[in-house]
């Protein structure tokens, strides 16, 4: 017990009342779930991004935990070699994320650098229109009448305007790293500074060469810089905010692995800002990717093939392609009996998982019971002897971690949920009095991709494949691929059909009708 170092709340309510002869069991179990999760994590998609915040102020900071699978039944120590294991392929993969934020952050700051040296120069030009000729030649300028003084109010107002809006629509947190410029911004980017630097050159010409003393018609000069770069920002936002908004495609995105799909609107996007948009909506949508799931087919088709046997009666020679067809022939005539062994196994599993799951609720059920029971009497105890909500989750969770536990790994849920962010969620329904079903429902039903911790979903590199530019905008049958490191989203696009619609009038005279009634007729 002394080189324990940090017990979970299971062990400190319930570990003291388990007896001495099952430590050793405990330990088996430790290892074996460990190793699992190091085989585990070797499928995992591993991020390097800060830690989200815990709930109910817990400060300490928190490494990635070696998750134990029986967390329900055993008392759990995360001691620093569990802290700081790492395979291979972590490595790898923590090496190239590396070389790939280096590379993005690269990118970034030039573009970020590119666009504020031509948001100076956009913004001091018409100032230095108005300063330079009373810095080269003030003697010779001519009295700035009343109309030039409201154009100097002119060119304030827009250019707090146009400050205002280039923040507005530029000056955004990027979203994500793409492959490519993005085309529209870039031309118009070039098409700022050939009319910023046109300006110049005319001002140069016809202005500071011969000195000009018109000073009224200098400051008119500045304010048609101004109205112009106001237009500018007009096009921009139809071209980088507008053109986007009506949907003209119809996008299919598949997944690989378990063949999940999700059909969405898409405007007039390049491929690149097509994927963004897509992987934006996924992590909103799609389930989150369970590999565990798809573990059991494969398995069944081992176990099928595993079965058969070939035996070679002409000798040992190599004929491989005569035992291959022989598994085939084999294969096919079990294939009468192997769907009676998927239904059985089908009706097991769907029988066991409501077991579980009815077990799940009451216990769920009674630990809230026990809650409101507490809340009570907390509200006579005295104001320092009131449990917070992180201590009261703690308290009542080894109620139904086994429980709990029993019903995750029946539906394979169980890598998706730690026992920390059980009990923070289970906390977070206690400060906020919801009830037992509403604890649950993270759990009965598989949620989106964000209801998750970022360790167990994000993929912080996403691979574009594409024949066509990434650059180009979307076509009728145009198909593409977004890859991460366990499964990828296969990109279908589809044109909306134009509709045409007709119309018929109907006379309102036609849904009258007269009701003749004979003199025999009861009424």
């Amino acid at each position: 017990m002394d080189t324990e170092s940090t017990y979970s709340g299971y062990s400190y309510y319930s570990g003291r009342s388990r007896g001495s002869h099952r430590h050793g069991e405990r330990s088996r179990d430790r290892h074996k779930s460990r190793s699992k999760d190091s085989s585990r994590s070797e499928k995992s998609v591993t991020i390097n991004a800060p830690p989200a915040e815990p709930l109910l102020g817990d400060q300490s900071a928190r490494g990635e935990e070696v998750q134990d699978d029986n967390w329900g039944e055993t008392t759990t120590a995360v001691t620093g070699t569990s802290e700081h294991s790492l395979s291979q392929e972590d490595i790898v993969r923590i090496t190239k994320d590396m070389e790939d934020s280096v590379g993005l952050d690269c990118r970034r700051y030039l573009g970020l650098t590119l666009a504020a040296a031509l948001g100076l120069l956009v913004f001091l030009t018409p100032l230095a229109f108005l300063v330079l000729p009373h810095l080269l030649w003030p003697e010779r300028l001519k009295a700035c009448g009343t109309a030039c003084e409201g154009l100097f109010i002119s060119v304030a107002f827009k250019l707090l305007i146009l400050l205002l809006a280039v923040w507005a629509l530029f000056f955004r947190s990027p979203r994500a790293g793409l492959p490519r410029v993005f085309v529209f911004r870039a031309l118009l980017m070039v098409l700022v500074l050939l009319f910023v630097v046109s300006y110049w050159l005319f001002y140069g010409v016809r202005i500071l060469d011969s000195q000009d003393e018109n000073y009224q018609g200098i400051v008119q000069y500045a304010v048609s810089l101004v109205d112009a770069l106001l237009f500018i920002h007009y096009l921009a936002i139809v071209l980088l905010e507008l053109r986007q908004l009506q949907p003209s495609f119809s996008a299919c995105v598949t997944r690989s692995t378990d063949g999940e799909i999700r059909h969405y609107n898409l405007g007039q996007l390049s491929i690149q800002r097509a994927a963004l948009a897509i992987l934006e909506n996924y992590y909103r949508d799609f389930p989150v990717h369970n590999p565990a799931l798809l573990s059991a087919s494969k398995s069944r088709a081992a176990k099928h093939l595993a079965g058969l046997k070939v035996y070679n009666v002409d000798g040992p020679g190599n004929n491989g392609a005569g035992q291959s067809r022989a598994m085939i022939a084999a294969a096919a005539r079990r294939r009468d009996t192997s769907h009676n062994e998927l239904y059985y196994e089908e009706a097991d599993h769907e029988r066991r998982v409501r077991k579980r799951r009815a077990r799940l609720v009451v216990a769920v059920e009674e630990a809230f019971t026990h809650i409101k029971r507490m809340q009570e009497e907390d509200q006579k105890k005295s104001p320092g002897e009131v449990m917070d909500p992180r201590e009261a989750a703690q308290a009542i969770f080894p109620s139904m971690a086994r429980a709990l536990q029993k019903y995750l790994r029946t539906t394979r849920q169980q890598h998706c949920h730690t026992m920390e962010s059980i009990q923070q969620h289970l906390a977070f329904c206690i400060t906020n009095n919801m009830t037992p079903k509403a604890f649950l429902e993270s759990y009965l039903t598989p949620g989106p991709t964000l209801q998750y911790g970022r360790e167990r979903w994000l993929a912080r590199h996403w691979t574009l494949v594409s024949e066509a530019a990434v650059t180009s905008g979307l076509k009728e049958g145009t198909i593409f691929l977004l890859k991460c490191i366990d499964f990828s989203l296969v990109v279908t696009v589809k044109r909306i059909p134009y509709i045409k619609l007709s119309e018929e009038f109907i006379d309102p005279k036609s849904h009258k009708f007269v009701l003749r009634l004979q003199s025999e007729t009861s009424v």
